[in-house]
């Protein structure tokens, strides 16, 4: 009966430990664009050779915070291809033909601190206005966010935006 015990009662405990384990998160984040000062959000204007200010609150139901936890990629729409999660749609110019245009692109990735589950945006991102082949071609670009949380969930937000000379 002693050896018994003495077998049963680790058993009994590592059934315990695995039963009170944490529980999986199964949620994806969120992009809110809703709050008050948002940028941009769909259909805006971005001028090169100016500097803006992202405004986007992101939230998870576990926690954010992670090494490269979102991402920015700003790329040209000339040819009108669509990844939008927006309703609302934006007047778009003619198609163009990609060759031979100097189109902005800009993709970075940044962090957020580890252990919060909402972290509001205020980064400053500057626009140039060209680059050693000249001045950038103004029109339709998307504006695309990606965001994941500590569990590896993600989520996008792709806009569509036109960036113009002032």
């Amino acid at each position: 009966m002693k050896t018994m015990h003495i077998f049963l009662f680790p058993f009994i405990v590592c059934l315990f430990l695995i039963s009170c384990e944490k529980e999986v998160d199964k949620v994806k984040p969120t992009i809110d664009l809703s709050i008050p000062g948002a940028f941009p959000v769909n259909c805006d204007t971005l001028y090169f050779g100016e500097s803006f200010e992202l405004k986007v609150l992101f939230m998870d139901n576990v926690e954010l915070g992670s090494t490269r936890a979102f991402s920015i990629d700003i790329h040209n729409n000339f040819n009108l291809h669509a990844h939008s999660t927006e309703v609302t749609e934006c007047n778009l110019d003619p198609k163009k033909d990609l060759e031979g245009l100097n189109s902005f692109g800009y993709t970075k990735a940044f962090n957020i601190p580890e252990g919060v589950m909402e972290h509001e945006t205020n980064l400053s991102i500057a626009i140039p206005t060209g680059n050693a082949k000249g001045n950038f071609e103004p029109g339709d670009y998307h504006f695309f966010i990606s965001l994941t949380d500590k569990e590896g969930w993600s989520a996008q937000k792709g806009l569509s935006i036109k960036m113009l000379y002032p």
